[in-house]
């Protein structure tokens, strides 16, 4: 019957384990997606910077 606890206790500790590993993986993801939107803001922001600087300047 002991054994039978312990065996409960290590799969319970595994499921846990998996489901933070789940949520740290799902933060990591939505923060990489959140980076790439901001890296891409700031690309368009420099872009057209770029093409008012072309347009005044006339080259």
């Amino acid at each position: 019957m002991n054994w039978i606890r312990k065996m409960w206790h290590i799969y319970t500790m595994e499921y846990c384990t998996a489901i933070e590993m789940n949520k740290i993986m799902f933060f990591a993801a939505t923060w990489m997606q959140l980076e790439a939107i901001i890296l891409s803001e700031i690309s368009q922001k420099q872009k057209i910077k770029y093409h008012i600087f072309s347009l005044i300047s006339g080259s």
